[in-house]
């Protein structure tokens, strides 16, 4: 499936490459390379080139580049390039590329072990975890004096079971599953506070800390909320198809249990406002009057709030006073940026000020410019899912005894 793996940093220069069937030359990233130049923010997650398929995706400011020699199936090569990328955050925080020449080693070894012959082969972090030891200090020390590597001597035990996601043999004192709800909330609003376009994209991440082989049902108040869905392996589809419940054994400590989409057609209500005057007369100065708050409806506590105004082309400079937080304008980009952090209910943020526009200037000035807004809210379902119930059942599907879990309220982080 593939044959080569190319990482390639943001200035186009490849500083990790890993084959596996035959050594393609690097030579072969200068299709990918191309496309970036022309369309730096659009660039086609498959090329074709005259000898190879380029498959690539981009994240943490690095872009992964696969080649396959015969047709493959894209989806199944991206969602291996995204794991590849999951993994290298879960053993190194983050996927950088000063993190990854700073541990080398352990990437080849993580590449060798998720990918045999150029198909997948492990990629659950708890049994590459169990096969290759994550890096620390002591252990840097130990291998470079003992000339030791972090590969372990024995196969992990549940690699080659018809679980290969859970390790055998797990025992914790305290047995404990948490379950966090995260959404992300994409939508246009008008002038006038109306929605025009809103769609919900969330997740379900858990931590499972249980003793043995569980097997948990999950189940939803409100299913049919969900217009699309993907599941980690260890659900049983047929199961979801037939009672709309999730029944898996999940992998041992953090995964993603599930990803679900809501479009349009859901009832979204949008918990801020954004009350705003935006005046530009070409030659004087321009006005601009803008205040963020929450619903009254609401009752939660709004985080880490950010605006991006997208100022006309003739905005030539912006004398600002923000009630709270700080400002920036790039008169590059010609976008102002509004750090607000926590709103205030009591005092609400207020940015207000002058704007310096272009004298003579031959461009239109836009009266409305579009306002991007970015925030969180701790312990709310925009979309109204609801957990009906959380089973767990032992290897002979008993119910367990003595066995304490803990559903974790979801952080619900919300971007509009």
């Amino acid at each position: 499936m593939i044959h080569s793996l190319f990482i390639i940093n943001s200035s186009g220069d490849v500083f990790l490459e890993k084959h596996w069937r035959s050594v393609v030359s690097r030579s072969v990233c200068d299709y990918f390379l191309d496309a970036q130049r022309k369309s730096p923010n659009d660039i086609p997650p498959v090329l074709s080139t005259p000898h190879y398929y380029l498959i690539s995706i981009q994240r943490g400011g690095v872009s992964l580049v696969s080649c396959c020699k015969q047709e493959t199936q894209p989806l199944f090569v991206i969602e291996f390039l995204h794991r590849v990328v999951d993994t290298f955050e879960d053993y190194f925080s983050e996927c950088s590329e000063s993190i990854i020449k700073e541990n080398y080693v352990v990437v080849y070894e993580l590449l060798d072990e998720m990918l045999d012959n150029g198909f997948p082969l492990a990629t659950e972090s708890n049994i590459l975890k169990e096969l290759i030891k994550p890096p620390n200090i002591l252990r840097t020390i130990a291998n470079t004096v003992t000339g030791k590597s972090n590969v372990s001597g024995t196969l992990p035990s549940g690699q080659l079971s018809a679980i290969p996601w859970r390790r055998s043999a797990v025992k914790y004192t305290n047995n404990e599953a948490y379950f966090d709800v995260i959404e992300e909330v994409d939508a246009i609003i008008d002038k006038n506070g109306q929605t025009v376009f809103a769609e919900i994209q969330g997740y379900i991440d858990c931590c499972i800390k249980l003793s043995g082989m569980p097997d948990l049902t999950l189940s939803f108040m409100n299913p049919r909320l969900f217009d699309d869905v993907s599941f980690h392996p260890c659900v049983r589809f047929k199961r979801w198809e037939s009672e709309r419940m999730l029944s898996f054994i999940p992998p041992d400590g953090n995964f993603r249990l599930m990803s679900y989409h809501i479009g349009t057609q859901s009832v979204v209500a949008i918990p801020i406002y954004i009350r705003h005057n935006l005046v530009f007369k070409t030659g004087e100065q321009g006005k601009l009057d803008i205040t963020v708050g929450p619903k009254t409806t609401l009752g939660r506590t709004v985080e880490s709030v950010k605006l991006e105004v997208c100022m006309p082309k003739n905005v030539l400079n912006c004398l600002l006073v923000p009630t709270q937080g700080k400002y920036s304008f790039d008169p590059k980009t010609q976008i102002l940026h509004w750090d607000v952090g926590r709103i205030d209910v009591t005092k609400l943020p207020n940015i207000r000020g002058t704007v310096s526009v272009v004298s003579g200037s031959s461009t239109t000035t836009e009266s409305n410019p579009s306002i991007n807004v970015q925030f969180s809210i701790s312990q709310l379902a925009v979309s109204g899912l609801k957990v009906n119930r959380l089973d767990m059942y032992g290897e002979k599907y008993k119910p367990f005894k003595g066995v304490k879990y803990v559903t974790k309220a979801g952080k619900f982080q919300i971007r509009m």
